[in-house]
């Protein structure tokens, strides 16, 4: 979920919602994914041409000496005990330059793993990077981190793919997807025979709401290039459904949405919960914010006006907003496109019964029913959970951590896209959701080995926990607020 407030700048590079374009526009222009066919095969023409450079002998390095190039001019990488610098790659890179250096100066294995389905490409890419590999006698992540519990989390995805967790049935989401064609169609239908009366605007309304929240799952897998094994059938899967199904900039959510994915909850890295100065989250920043007397808002209310504000305005306001803006700043035309035929198929369609002005009004009714159902599902498995400073942790504890699961059920899993397998989505972005269910039992056992809890609860204790959660959150900053301004108070008589 794309949730933030505020725009920031820096130098002279702009950044958009805090963050980087998707891609950059030298990349833009010499690679463009799902373009056609041809973009593959330039990738590895380029790698190649790339590795047939001579490059001296492999240099070998501490983790003391990794750790010191963690900053955005200078970022290196440890995968698989081998050393990358990525500084120069950074602007090119498709997942966006701020992904890389959440993790520069860290062994980033598991999450290179994790967030590239397709790695033939990814390693072409890899080898002029290459600079050198860990000393011998280092060990392979830092020393920090538990290497048991990551050696057998590594173990846990090879037993995955061998057990074939990573392939899609196709028909699975073609099934969703004609779903989704279907409501839209029966409203039309539904309209064409029975007229605009009250009575069949609000059915239709409701009908068009669910496609539109069945098209926010649907994009989502295609965001996270699950569905099909050439890249370039996502990305055009990816453009329909984000573009001309919801209306919304394709390239924007990808670059936030792995963001999210890569440090979750993690405090300036993550932009869905970097939402200050409209809410206060977890139980570090409200205090921090109280000691220094801040009262942008009365936080004390956070709880209120998230579903007085939030849920109804999120999706018909901020995210289209927000959505339009960037795409005329990082001029990405392409999605502008698809979204001017989403707007374009709804007023040919309705228009003829309600008009320009009516059928902009019922494109704003639909997002808005819409809003409350995708904040519910996107947030209830991480606004309730660990809310932290970067504290550089393995990646089954930082995902475990900051998500939770909800009770599976045929409405649940519907509902919410399998989103209630919030868990396992993050420990495997790019395993298609039919098959969490499966891996779940696996999952809490290792979870469970570990000392690690592994959290699933009911679907409505999960709605309401983000109220408690914001509650608890305000409470911390009203404590501290007050505590501050008395102990001032004490100081000055």
């Amino acid at each position: 979920m794309m949730m933030k407030f505020e725009e920031k700048h820096e130098g002279s590079e702009r950044f958009v919602g805090k963050s980087q374009p998707y891609l950059g526009e030298k990349h833009q222009a010499n690679w463009k994914p799902g373009a056609n066919g041809k973009a593959e095969a330039s990738v590895k023409q380029e790698a190649n041409g790339n590795c047939d450079m001579p490059r001296q002998s492999l240099n070998t390095y501490s983790w003391q000496e990794i750790q010191k190039h963690n900053q955005k001019a200078d970022q290196w990488l440890v995968i698989n005990r081998k050393v990358y610098d990525v500084t120069a790659w950074a602007n090119r890179h498709p997942g966006g330059r701020r992904v890389l250096n959440h993790c520069a100066g860290e062994d980033a294995t598991d999450v290179f793993r994790a967030m590239h389905p397709n790695l033939d490409i990814v390693q072409l890419y890899l080898k002029p990077l290459l600079i050198g590999e860990l000393a011998p006698g280092e060990p392979s992540q830092e020393r920090n981190k538990n290497s048991q519990l990551m050696e057998d989390f590594q173990e846990l995805r090879r037993k995955l793919e061998a057990m074939n967790m990573f392939n899609t049935n196709l028909g699975f989401f073609f099934l969703h997807l004609a779903q989704i064609l279907i409501l839209e169609a029966l409203a039309w239908l539904m309209l064409w025979y029975f007229g605009s009366g009250w009575p069949i605007t609000i059915f239709i309304s409701f009908l068009l709401t669910i496609s539109q929240a069945q098209s926010s799952f649907l994009q989502h897998d295609a965001g996270h290039l699950s569905i099909f094994k050439q890249s370039k059938w996502n990305h055009l899967m990816h453009k329909f459904v984000m573009g001309h199904l919801k209306g919304m900039s394709r390239n924007l959510w990808n670059h936030e949405h792995f963001q999210h994915h890569v440090k979750p909850n993690i405090d300036s890295k993550d932009p869905d919960v970097d939402l200050s100065p409209l809410f206060l989250l977890g139980d570090v920043q409200p205090v921090e914010i109280g000691k220094k007397k801040i009262k942008f808002i009365n936080y004390e209310k956070q709880h209120l006006y998230f579903y007085m504000v939030v849920l109804p305005f999120f999706m018909p306001i901020y995210a289209n907003m927000e959505s339009m803006r960037v795409m005329y700043i990082r001029r990405f035309w392409g999605d502008f496109a698809w979204v001017c035929s989403f707007y374009i198929r709804y007023f040919i369609t309705f228009s003829p019964f309600y008009g320009i002005f009516g059928t902009m009004c019922l494109i704003y009714l639909v997002k808005s029913l819409e809003s409350p159902w995708i904040v519910f599902v996107t947030q209830m498995s991480h606004i309730p959970m660990k809310m932290s400073r970067e504290e550089n942790q393995d990646w089954l504890s930082t995902q475990v951590l900051a998500t939770c699961n909800v009770e599976q059920s045929i409405f649940n899993d519907w509902f919410t896209g399998h989103l209630n397998f919030q868990i396992e989505h993050h420990l495997f972005p790019t395993m298609p959701r039919h098959n969490y269910h499966k891996v779940a039992p696996l999952v809490r056992s290792l979870c469970a080995k570990h000392g690690l809890q592994y959290v699933n609860k009911p679907l409505l204790e999960a709605f309401g926990d983000i109220g408690r959660a914001l509650k608890k959150s305000a409470a911390l900053w009203m404590d501290a607020y007050y505590e501050t301004w008395k102990h001032d108070a004490e100081c000055q008589t």
